[in-house]
């Protein structure tokens, strides 16, 4: 099996399981085998209560960032420029790996226009389509619509909105030759 030292990351070369032990009980470490299908075998000497520590470590932070739901509000006469703050808004939290919930708000008369409604939220849907995939599908609860959105996979976001003079990833800028 392949050994690695965790403390200096040296590699020690490949060598017997005995003498890999003794090796780390010689240190005053543990043995762990991280790779048991990689040819040969890897195994690493560390400290296994400091490895089982960081282990924990990730997987909550891991946890944190999945759970996180931002909610961003509309209202169903929405001026575009608003619209287009909410969006660049929106995107942010899901490029950030947030869920993202879309609250549009009725007041008043508005409720006797639910369809407008239901048009900003589809286009809301339709714009964040590159960013992210709906869980919920738009629904009207009392006064409000709902809709629940999960960012996709990081090489899959393709930003739709951003500010002039932000550079987008796919829009390389070229730099200005002096005369």
């Amino acid at each position: 099996m392949r050994v690695i030292n965790s403390v200096t990351n040296e590699q020690l070369g490949v060598m017997q399981v005995g003498l890999a032990l003794k090796h780390a009980r010689a240190l005053g470490l543990d043995l762990i085998e991280v790779a048991p299908k990689a040819q040969p075998p890897v195994c690493r000497i560390v400290d296994f209560g400091k490895f089982r520590y960081d282990l924990s470590k990730q997987e909550k932070e891991n946890k944190n960032t999945a759970g996180r739901v931002k909610e961003v509000k509309f209202r169903v006469n929405i001026d575009q420029h608003d619209y287009v703050t909410k969006m660049r808004r929106a995107e942010a939290f899901l490029d950030a790996g947030n869920k993202l919930k879309i609250h549009l708000q009725f007041r008043g008369r508005e409720m006797a226009h639910q369809n407008l409604g239901m048009d900003v939220v589809h286009r809301v849907r339709e714009d964040l389509a590159t960013m992210g995939h709906v869980d919920m599908m738009p629904k009207l609860v009392g006064r409000a619509i709902g809709m629940t959105l999960s960012p996709l996979p990081a090489e899959k976001r393709k930003r739709k909105f951003s500010k002039a003079g932000d550079v987008t990833p796919e829009e390389p800028v070229e730099a200005e030759a002096d005369d």
